[in-house]
């Protein structure tokens, strides 16, 4: 492999890992793209999904870490966040109570799966943020939550990469898996809540 290639694999893996990280605060960033981008163009270096698949943990679980504080301490753009988007502050509040509501198992399995649901990241920190509670045990599942999709999401773009001869097709038929795992998580989801209110 050329210096120029591993530069520009540096550039795609610095750039997943920053979007990873920045997704708890913006969900519309496309940090699973850039991720299965990122381990497409470092599939065939020995050890580099591995790495990667550490980096993408490390920088999923600081991004938590860094929103639940920032909602703990009261941060004025959090504040305002919540203000200024109704829809956000009420679901933020089912979450809270959903937390207090469950047992330690299954309010673990909603942090898991809140990681594999659009903005379901970012709601659940900032409910464990504005919540009474002790944030200890919810970085603990935290931490697990993003083991696993980041090996989820390493393991999906890897797999593809051996599996079909051309990146762009390997990046689309991984972008859209990963999105319909999402789409399918979410329906489920909304229909448990709708089943649990009715």
């Amino acid at each position: 492999m050329d210096i120029a290639t591993l530069v520009g694999s540096s550039w795609i893996c610095a750039l997943a890992l920053c979007a990873v990280l920045g997704d708890a605060f913006l969900p519309f960033i496309p940090s699973g793209t850039l991720v299965i981008l990122a381990v497409l163009k470092t599939a065939q270096i020995d050890g580099a999904p591995v790495m990667l698949g550490l980096g993408v943990a490390l920088a999923s679980f600081l991004g938590d870490l860094l929103l639940l504080r920032l909602a703990r301490r009261g941060a004025p753009m959090v504040s305002r966040r919540l203000e200024h988007r109704p829809k956000l502050a009420a679901s933020v509040a089912r979450v809270q109570q959903a937390l207090d509501e469950r047992t330690t198992p299954a309010a673990a399995a909603m942090v898991v799966i809140a990681r594999f649901v659009p903005a379901g990241r970012t709601i659940l920190d900032l409910a464990i943020g504005h919540s009474p509670a002790h944030p200890h045990r919810f970085l603990r599942w935290s931490a697990l939550a993003a083991m696993i999709w980041a090996a989820y999401i390493v393991t999906l773009g890897w797999l593809n990469s051996h599996w079909f001869d051309t990146a762009w097709l390997s990046l689309a038929v991984s972008c859209t898996a990963a999105t319909a795992v999402s789409t399918t998580i979410a329906r489920i989801v909304r229909r448990n809540r709708r089943l649990s209110l009715g």
